[in-house]
């Protein structure tokens, strides 16, 4: 038997991941035919997401760059490589290959460092003891120590953030393709695949401090892994997305709280729709996925009726929360895997008008975490969660939370009934199908 490890953490993979991978490679050379689309063998880059394949094969389906001809077909191993691919063409179909991996932060974050920039300024300035705990920052000036912070930051977005285009699929070449320090963002665009890829999460050089954040005031961070915003059709499929060399378990504290550098690790929000995530890895994380990011007036106006996202056959190992957490989107997960450790927070974040289906699901919990805590209500919004197991026993999560947690009750019925599914695996199967076949090197 052999292992994949993740900082601090142990996956264990047995000797059936092969031949599992095999099975399931056949069976998607014989469903690469999504809506108007031609099947392309086992070139990873031509295949296109099989016909109701959750919400991305919605309407048009998700072909990527399917059809970019031979000039539209770059492979990249440099981070101004990509970028300069991502560019390249408009909205021309494009197929990007990525090589081997690749580091956005190269030259580190000292890199992005506003000339005058002292951390050790920052940390004597904005302490509790000097500043207090009642005051934000916003309006520091320009030469301070958080206007030259904010200025080292704007650096940074610069450089990390990458901008996908229309018509695109960005796919590993092999086994050890990936990303470490980007962040992709797939913004107001239609037709996306990212596939078979490891991320290694950025880390913001730069977080800001917010006394009023809390009782205590905290650290708060920018920069999501995948941020799909306000996007369409876009299928996200086999990749991992790690925490990598930089855990929160190896972060210091400041003031008495975590000095915290990272954000998500796959968010959709301000009317994205018709999202699959598929067969990947999301491993090692604090804030995983968010559905949705506020309640406020005017985001309600825009994601309101959006926000639809399947979620299947994907691995959620030893995460904290949010897996995710959803804000009115009607969410489709089923055949998920969610192996929890002793930091476990919740799986689902019920959310604002969200219509949730949570079925067909494994969770694999450590002695003392109660299967109370796999649902966590943040507003009142009915969720449908049906022949679910933990630790191999199937258990009624809604029943099971409003037993222990009865000032958070939750009610029975999203109101909806997923249509667009491929096969479902029964629920006993989930744990050893999706750990020998998701993630990064076993998209065929």
């Amino acid at each position: 038997m052999n292992t994949q490890k993740w900082h601090g953490h142990v996956t264990v993979i047995s000797v059936a991941r092969a031949a599992a991978a095999v099975v399931g490679c056949t069976a998607l050379v014989l469903a690469v035919t999504g809506p108007g689309a031609q099947a392309q063998g086992r070139d990873l880059a031509r295949q296109t997401l099989p016909a109701n394949d959750g919400w991305a094969s919605y309407g048009t389906g998700t072909t990527g760059g399917a059809k970019a001809d031979a000039d539209h077909v770059h492979t990249v191993s440099t981070w101004a490589e990509f970028k300069a691919a991502l560019a390249a063409d408009g909205d021309a179909p494009k197929i990007i290959k990525v090589k081997g991996t690749i580091d956005a932060v190269s030259e580190g974050c000292d890199a992005f460092a506003a000339d005058g920039y002292d951390f050790d300024a920052y940390l004597e300035k904005y302490s509790p003891e000097n500043w207090g705990l009642d005051t934000d920052l916003s309006a520091e000036p320009a030469d301070s120590p958080e206007g030259l912070r904010a200025a080292s930051a704007a650096n940074q977005n610069k450089v990390i953030k990458a901008a996908v285009p229309a018509n695109t699929t960005i796919v590993g070449i092999g086994g050890n393709a990936g990303f470490k320090g980007a962040s992709l963002q797939i913004t107001g665009v239609d037709n996306v695949i990212v596939r078979n890829l490891t991320f290694e999460s950025p880390i913001d050089c730069f977080p800001q401090w917010d006394p009023t954040d809390g009782d205590k005031g905290n650290w708060n961070s920018e920069y999501d892994t995948a941020v799909v915003y306000g996007s369409t059709h876009v299928w996200i499929d086999h990749n991992t997305f790690t925490d990598g060399s930089h855990p929160d378990s190896a972060a210091p504290t400041y003031f008495g709280m975590l000095y915290q550098q990272h954000d998500g690790e796959l968010d959709i929000v301000k009317g994205a729709d018709y999202v699959t995530a598929s067969w990947n890895v999301f491993a090692d994380h604090d804030k995983t996925i968010l559905i949705g990011n506020s309640d406020n007036a005017a985001t309600t106006a825009i994601d309101r009726g959006h926000l639809k996202v399947t979620f299947h056959h994907n691995l959620f190992s030893n995460l904290v929360e949010r897996a995710p957490r959803v804000r009115f989107g009607q969410v489709d997960s089923y055949n998920n895997h969610f192996v929890a450790d002793d930091d476990y927070a919740y799986s689902f974040g019920i959310g604002k008008e969200s219509q949730l289906v949570a079925e067909h699901n494994a969770f694999t919990l450590p002695e003392g975490i109660s299967a109370a805590k796999v649902l966590k209500r943040w507003n009142a919004a009915p969720l449908t969660a049906a022949d679910n197991t933990v630790n191999g026993q199937v258990t009624d999560l809604i029943a099971v939370h409003n037993a222990e947690i009865p000032a958070e009750t939750l009610e029975s019925g999203a109101g909806w009934t997923p249509t667009l599914r491929t096969k479902v695996d029964p629920v006993k199967a989930v744990p050893a199908i999706v750990d020998h076949r998701a993630g990064a090197g076993n998209a065929c």
